[in-house]
C-alpha cells in the first residue's frame, strides 16, 4: 500500500510539474522550435526520479534554445515536449551543439512511461552513439499527434554550453553534412598551408617557416580536438587522450605562434621590451604543457582560457609596435592577428559564460584563425620575394667586394703582424718563430730577452703621440742595426726576404731570441749593446732619457714555450735583482706570481661543498649582568695543502669573486646548526654572522636564512646579521630595503666596525639595525687618551639616543672594562673574555664560565684566570 501511495504521489507531482510545459509543435515542413525549461542541480545528485517531482516553478525558461552557464560543478537538466500535429509518422534529432560535454543522459518520456535512456559525452567512448557526429544527439520518433516528453541531464567539467536544436532527421542530416564540407574545406587550406611553409623550410633551412607550419598545425589540433573530430576520427575508444588533447593544443599552438612572432617581427633587435614578454610567455607556455598534463580538467580548463587571452592580446599588441619600429612585417601582422585576437576573445568568452551561444561566437576563432592564416602566408610570400631581391642585390655586392677584399688581404696581412708605427713584426710572429726554433733544435740552449721602455707613458704625454711615435720609430731602427751585428741573436725572413730579428712585444716592449749555445764572451757583447740603448736619445734638440729594462728566460730551464718564456722574461725584467749584467734573469724563487692563487677561490667553493671550513665562536658578555648573551661566528679555513689560510687573504678575494654568497649561506646553516643544541642550557644565546654588501643584493638571502631557522628550529631573533657601516653605504636604497626586509622575519641587524668608516648619521639611524659595534681602532688607547674617551663615550651616547645597544669589541685590558661601563657600554667582546674557539671547546668554556661563582657582574673586578680563555 506505501509502495502504490508513493508511486501515485510521483505521478500526481509529475503531472502537476508538466502541466504547465510549453509543448513545441511539429506541424508541415517549418522548422522544429528550439526552446526548453532548465533546472540547476547544485549538488549534482539529482537522478529522474527526482526530477519528475520537481514543481514549474523550479524550472526556468530559455526560449531561445541555447543557455551558457560558464564552468560550474553544477548538474543541469533540460526538458522539452514535442508533439507531432502531422498525419505522419516523424524521425527527429535532438542536437545539443556542443561537443564538449563529459556526461549527457537522454530519457524519453511518452506520456507517464518512460521509453528511453541513452547516455552518451566525450568521457565515455565514442561509439555507439545514435548519430555518428561529434555532437550529443539522440534521435527519437512521433507517431502523428502524439507527444512526448525529454529530459538531459548534463554534467562537465568543462564549460556548460547548452545550444539545443530539434531538426527533422532530414534536415538535420543536411544541415551536418554542408557543416562539415566547411569545417574539412578549412581543415584542408590549414593543411595546404601548413605543407608548403614545410617545404619552404627544408629549402632554405629558415626556422621562420618551421615555427609558422608548427603553429598551423596547432590550429589544427586545437579546432579538431574542440569540435570533436579528432576524438570522432583517431581515438573513438580512449576518451582521456581527448581530454588531454584539448588541454595540450592551446599552449602549443600559442608556443609555436610565439617563436613564430618573435621570429617574424624580430623583436630582439628592433623592440627588445617586448621580446622579454614574449620571452616570459614563452616560458609560461611551456609550464603550462607540462602542468597540463597532471592538472584538474576543470582548473586546466580555465587556466588555459584565461591565458589564451592574455597571450592573444600580447601578440595583437605586439604587431603595432613592431611596425612602429620600423619592422614591415609588423603592418601584415597587426592585420593579420585583428580577426584572430576578435576571434579568441570570443570564442574564451563562451567558454567562460561571458558570451552568449551563437553562430558567430561558435565559429569565430575559426574565422579569425582562417583570416590570419591566409594574411600571414601573403606576409611571408612578401618576405620571400623581398629576400630574393636583397640576395641578388647582395651577390652583386659580394662580387664587388671579392676584388677589394684580393687588395685589402695583404694590407690586412702586413697590419696584423707588424706594428703599424715601427714596422717590427709583433707578438705572434715572435712566438711563432720561437716555437719553431725550440722544435727545430729541442735540445738546444736559448734564451728570450726583453726590453721595455719605462718612460714611454711620460714621454707621450709630454711629447705627444706624434713626436712620440717617431721617437718609437728611430728606436725601432736603432735596434734592429744594432741586433744584426749580434751573430748569436737568431733571425728570421719574411715573405718578402727581409730578416727579422726583433720583433714588437707591445705598445713599450720588445724582444729577440738569443741562441746562448753561440755566445761565447759571456754576454759581454750583448750587455755593451744594451748600455747603448739606454743612452740618451736626441730627437728635436732634447736629449730624452728612456730608462729601458731588460729581462731574460732561458730554455729549457725557464720554460718550454714561446709564451711561457715571454712571461717569465717580464717577471724577469720586473722583480729580480740585477747581477753584473744590465739583464734581470727570471728566477723563480723571486717570481711573486703565484697561479695557486688563481685556484684559491674554486678551492674554496670545494672545501664549502665538502663541508670542510668551520667555524669558531667568540662570546659576548652583558656588562651588567656579566651573562654571556651571545656568540660571533668566525670562518676557519685549513686547506689541505696550504694549512691554515687566513681569513685575511680568502674573504677579500670572495668578495670580488662572488663566492662569498655560498661562504655567507653556509655560515648561516652552520651557525645555525651550531645554536641550536646551545639554547637547552641557555634559551637566551644568539649567534652572530658577518655578511657583506653583496649578500644585501641577493633576493635569496632572506629565504634562505628562514629555511635555515626553520630546519634547526632556531628563532629568528636569535640570530644577529653584522655588516660594516661602509657596506650599508655601498647601495643605500638597496641596502636599507634589504635590511628592512631582513629585519622584517624578527632576526637582529648589528653595525660592525662602527667608527672606522665614514657614513651619513642620517642614513644609519634610518637602519633597522638593534646594536652598533665600536671598532677595535677606537679602544686601543681609550685608557691612556682623554681624546679617545672622549670618542668613544659620544658614540655610545649617540648610540644609545638612537637606540641602539652597543657592543665594545676588541677588549683586552680589565682597565678597558671598567672604563666601558662606567660610560654605559652595553656588552663587550674580545681576548679579555675568550679567544674564538671552536664549538666542542666552547661548549666546554660555556659550562665553565656559567658554574663560576665569579660570571655574576663582569663589570666587577675580576681575576683574568677565573674565566677561562
Amino acid at each position: 500500500m506505501l509502495r502504490v501511495l508513493l508511486a501515485l504521489t510521483l505521478w500526481c507531482a509529475s503531472a502537476s510539474a508538466r502541466a504547465e510545459l510549453p509543448v513545441i509543435p511539429v506541424t508541415g515542413t517549418a522548422p522544429v522550435a528550439s526552446l526548453f525549461h532548465y533546472w540547476e542541480d547544485a549538488e549534482a545528485q539529482a537522478d529522474i526520479a527526482r526530477v519528475l517531482t520537481l514543481t514549474d516553478n523550479q524550472w526556468q525558461l530559455e526560449e531561445s534554445g541555447s543557455a551558457t552557464f560558464g564552468i560550474t560543478p553544477s548538474a543541469y537538466w533540460l526538458r522539452v515536449a514535442v508533439r507531432n500535429q502531422t498525419r505522419e509518422h516523424t524521425n527527429l534529432v535532438a542536437e545539443l551543439a556542443y561537443s564538449q560535454l563529459d556526461d549527457v543522459r537522454f530519457y524519453v518520456f511518452s506520456g507517464n512511461r518512460q521509453v528511453r535512456e541513452l547516455r552518451t559525452g566525450d568521457t565515455l567512448p565514442f561509439y555507439p552513439r545514435d548519430v555518428d557526429h561529434p555532437n550529443m544527439l539522440l534521435r527519437f520518433d512521433l507517431d502523428p499527434e502524439q507527444q512526448k516528453i525529454l529530459y538531459i541531464r548534463v554534467k562537465t567539467a568543462g564549460s556548460m554550453i547548452l545550444p539545443l536544436q530539434l531538426w527533422r532527421e532530414n534536415d538535420f542530416f543536411g544541415a551536418a553534412s554542408n557543416e562539415q564540407k566547411l569545417h574539412f574545406f578549412y581543415y584542408g587550406s590549414l593543411t595546404v598551408i601548413l605543407l608548403i611553409n614545410l617545404a619552404v623550410f627544408l629549402t632554405l633551412r629558415e626556422k621562420l617557416y618551421l615555427y609558422y607550419a608548427l603553429a598551423i598545425a596547432g590550429y589544427l589540433l586545437f579546432f579538431a580536438s574542440i569540435k570533436g573530430y579528432s576524438f570522432q576520427i583517431f581515438y573513438p575508444q580512449f576518451p582521456g587522450i581527448h581530454a588531454r588533447a584539448l588541454l595540450v593544443s592551446m599552449p602549443l599552438l600559442a608556443l609555436f605562434s610565439i617563436l613564430f612572432c618573435r621570429e617574424l617581427l624580430k623583436t630582439r633587435t628592433y623592440t627588445p621590451k617586448m621580446d622579454v614578454a614574449l620571452r616570459m610567455m614563452l616560458v609560461f607556455e611551456i609550464f603550462f604543457l607540462i602542468a597540463a598534463q597532471f592538472m584538474g580538467y576543470n582548473a586546466a580548463v580555465k587556466l588555459s582560457a584565461t591565458s589564451a587571452i592574455i597571450y592573444f592580446l600580447l601578440l595583437f599588441l605586439a604587431g603595432p609596435v613592431s611596425w612602429a619600429a620600423g619592422v614591415r612585417a609588423g603592418a601584415f601582422f597587426t592585420i593579420a592577428w585583428t580577426p584572430l585576437t576578435v576571434g579568441v576573445l570570443a570564442t574564451a568568452g563562451r567558454a567562460l559564460g561571458l558570451l552568449p551561444e551563437n553562430i558567430f561566437t561558435e565559429n569565430a576563432m575559426q574565422i579569425g584563425s582562417g583570416l590570419e592564416a591566409f594574411i600571414l602566408t601573403l606576409a611571408l610570400a612578401d618576405r620571400l620575394y623581398r629576400e630574393r631581391e636583397e640576395k641578388i642585390s647582395a651577390q652583386a655586392g659580394r662580387l664587388r667586394q671579392e676584388e677589394a677584399r684580393n687588395e685589402a688581404h695583404q694590407k690586412l696581412t702586413q697590419a696584423m703582424t707588424h706594428d703599424p708605427v715601427t714596422g717590427l713584426p709583433n707578438r705572434n710572429r715572435f712566438e711563432l718563430m720561437v716555437n719553431r726554433e725550440l722544435q727545430q733544435n729541442p735540445g738546444g740552449h736559448y734564451m728570450v730577452g726583453v726590453a721595455r721602455i719605462t718612460r714611454l707613458d711620460e714621454i707621450n704625454r709630454t711629447l705627444g703621440l706624434t713626436r712620440s711615435e717617431r721617437l718609437l720609430k728611430r728606436l725601432a731602427e736603432q735596434m734592429s742595426l744594432l741586433a744584426s751585428g749580434l751573430p748569436f741573436v737568431m733571425s728570421s725572413p719574411d715573405e718578402l726576404g727581409r730578416e727579422e730579428r726583433v720583433y714588437q712585444l707591445s705598445g713599450d716592449a720588445f724582444g729577440i731570441l738569443v741562441n746562448a749555445s753561440g755566445v761565447a764572451d759571456n754576454f759581454q757583447g750583448l750587455d755593451s749593446t744594451l748600455k747603448l740603448l739606454s743612452e740618451p736619445v736626441l730627437q728635436d734638440d732634447l736629449a730624452i732619457e728612456l730608462h729601458p729594462r731588460y729581462g731574460a728566460a732561458s730554455y729549457p730551464a725557464h720554460g718550454d714555450n714561446a709564451a711561457q718564456l715571454i712571461r717569465n722574461a717580464h717577471v724577469g725584467m720586473e722583480i729580480t735583482p740585477h747581477g753584473q749584467h744590465e739583464t734581470g734573469l727570471y728566477s723563480k724563487a723571486h717570481d711573486i706570481y703565484s697561479e695557486s692563487r688563481l685556484t684559491l677561490m674554486s678551492d674554496l667553493r670545494e672545501a664549502l661543498q665538502n663541508d670542510q671550513t668551520e667555524l669558531y665562536y667568540q662570546p659576548k658578555a652583558c656588562l651588567s649582568s656579566g651573562r654571556i648573551v651571545g656568540l660571533e661566528a668566525l670562518i676557519r679555513w685549513r686547506h689541505p695543502e696550504r694549512g691554515a689560510v687566513c681569513p685575511s687573504d680568502f674573504i677579500p678575494l670572495a668578495e670580488e669573486t662572488g663566492v662569498v654568497t655560498q661562504l655567507t649561506r653556509w655560515a648561516i646553516e652552520r651557525g645555525a646548526r651550531d645554536l641550536a643544541p646551545l639554547l637547552a642550557a641557555d634559551p637566551e644565546l644568539s649567534v652572530s654572522i658577518n655578511i657583506s654588501a653583496r649578500d644585501l643584493a641577493s633576493d635569496a638571502l632572506r629565504k634562505h636564512i628562514e629555511t635555515s631557522l626553520a630546519r634547526h628550529k632556531v628563532n629568528a631573533r636569535q640570530l644577529t646579521l653584522e655588516l660594516t657601516e661602509t657596506a650599508t653605504m655601498e647601495d643605500p636604497v638597496i641596502g636599507l630595503e634589504a635590511l628592512q626586509s631582513l629585519a622584517g622575519t624578527g632576526l637582529r641587524v648589528s653595525i660592525d666596525d662602527f667608527g672606522s668608516g665614514y657614513s651619513s648619521l642620517s642614513y644609519l639611524k634610518r637602519l633597522p639595525a638593534t646594536e652598533i659595534k665600536l671598532d677595535r681602532s677606537l679602544l686601543l688607547d681609550v685608557d691612556d687618551s682623554d681624546g679617545s674617551k672622549v670618542i668613544v663615550q659620544t658614540s655610545i651616547n649617540m648610540a644609545h639616543n638612537l637606540g641602539y645597544e652597543v657592543v665594545a669589541e676588541g677588549v683586552e685590558k680589565e682597565e678597558t672594562i671598567r672604563l666601558l661601563g662606567a660610560m654605559g657600554c652595553d656588552k663587550i667582546q674580545g681576548f679579555w673574555l675568550c679567544h674564538p674557539l671552536p664549538l666542542h671547546e666552547l661548549k666546554a668554556w660555556l659550562k665553565e664560565y656559567r658554574a663560576s661563582s665569579l660570571a655574576v657582574s663582569t663589570a666587577s673586578t675580576r681575576p683574568q684566570a677565573s674565566a677561562p680563555k
